[in-house]
């Protein structure tokens, strides 16, 4: 039931099926991950319910080091869902977006594609697309909650027509607005005989759910066919409420301190003259999260969960390993295995040079400039 569940508990029942004996091979280039994704994922003997091994080729053409125990992978599904939300299949404002019928798209079935990679995203560890609009989303859920507005339109004669019959003052006027846009109205089967200025609203709903669901109902359907991979889609009508915030927009940004609280420390034993040292550096780090947070740094918080993960947002599965932070001796940059979410710190005699350090380091990592 959906009173008893948690999100990472949905997501661990629906990668059961995976079979961890069996990959699936991807070959990512960092400087171009949706090509290299669209082969993977079309390949005949690609399936949903194999591990995937996922490798970068840097741009060098030389194979990163380091098998794939999750990293790679991790940091794959996140540039993919970065790069998902720019093709031509989506329409609307920047985190509201809709499905939009593309001929071109359809001929390379990619909303079947699309759908797709949202189900084994989230389902293998990944993050899901949070940029889809609420009321697709509910759409897609099967819930009847569809409560579209104007500003979801990018196409602004459309947008500006809708606004006039909205902001209408009185019968008459609603009356000569829907005249002069009948055509509009008609193309979506909307345009009626009003009686009152308050059916104002009711037109312009009709016209918005035509707009966003009923034309392109059959690329939907496909998208949907998609996201039935893994039973993602059964989950999603089954727990909307913990669901629908994996595919949609949230504001609520990755704090420092949060960070902070994830990443446990491998500490020496206590008194010892290294514990001293470790103990000034998780100052050091407290500080120089809370500097990311407010901008005083070169990178962002995002960044710094990215170099150490893979990620740039807590995934719905939840983070396996647990994240741990480790010191370095030996070199004067942070270093992170993505693979086992560890993250080395250097010991070093002040803030300033940790700073500087850690800017550098983070900056420098294959993985940085591509989010």
């Amino acid at each position: 039931t959906e009173m008893h569940s948690t999100l990472p508990d949905i997501v661990a029942n629906l990668s059961l099926p995976i079979d961890h004996k069996r990959v699936s091979r991807f070959n990512i280039s960092r400087a171009n991950v949706w090509e290299g994704a669209v082969r993977g994922f079309k390949r005949s003997t690609y399936s949903e319910s194999c591990d995937m091994l996922v490798r970068f080729t840097n741009d060098a053409g030389i194979y990163e080091e380091g098998i794939d125990t999750g990293g790679p992978r991790r940091e794959f599904l996140s540039l993919l869902m970065k790069h998902l939300k720019d093709r031509p299949i989506f329409d609307g404002p920047k985190g509201h977006q809709f499905l939009v019928y593309n001929a071109n798209a359809v001929r390379e079935d990619e909303y079947f594609l699309a759908g797709k990679m949202i189900a084994v995203s989230v389902v293998h560890g990944g993050p899901g697309p949070h940029f889809l609009s609420e009321d697709l989303v509910h759409y897609l859920a099967g819930q009847p909650s569809f409560k579209p507005t104007v500003n979801l339109i990018t196409d602004e004669e459309i947008g500006k027509a809708l606004q006039e019959i909205e902001n209408a003052a009185s019968l008459d006027a609603l009356q000569e607005c829907i005249m002069r846009h009948s055509t509009m109205l008609q193309t979506a089967d909307c345009l009626r005989h009003v009686a009152a200025v308050e059916e104002k609203k009711e037109v312009v709903a009709e016209y918005l759910r035509w707009y966003i669901i009923d034309r392109n109902s059959s690329v939907i359907d496909r998208f949907k066919d998609g996201l039935s991979a893994l039973e993602f889609l059964t989950a999603l009508q089954q727990h909307p409420t913990l669901l629908t915030p994996v595919l949609c927009h949230f504001e609520k940004q990755f704090t420092g301190f949060e960070l902070e609280t994830l990443f446990k420390p491998k500490l020496s034993p206590s008194g010892s003259n290294r514990r001293l040292k470790e103990s000034l550096t998780l100052a050091y780090w407290a500080d120089y999260l809370l500097d990311c947070e407010e901008g005083e740094a070169a990178v962002s918080v995002e960044n710094i969960l990215m170099f150490a993960t893979g990620l740039t947002s807590l995934p719905p599965s939840g983070l396996e390993p647990l994240p741990q932070i480790e010191f370095l001796d030996d070199s004067p940059f942070p270093m992170a295995n993505t693979c086992s979410n560890l993250l080395k710190l250097p010991l070093l005699d002040s803030y300033s040079v940790f700073k500087s350090q850690m800017d550098f380091g983070i900056q420098n990592s294959p993985g940085f400039g591509c989010l």
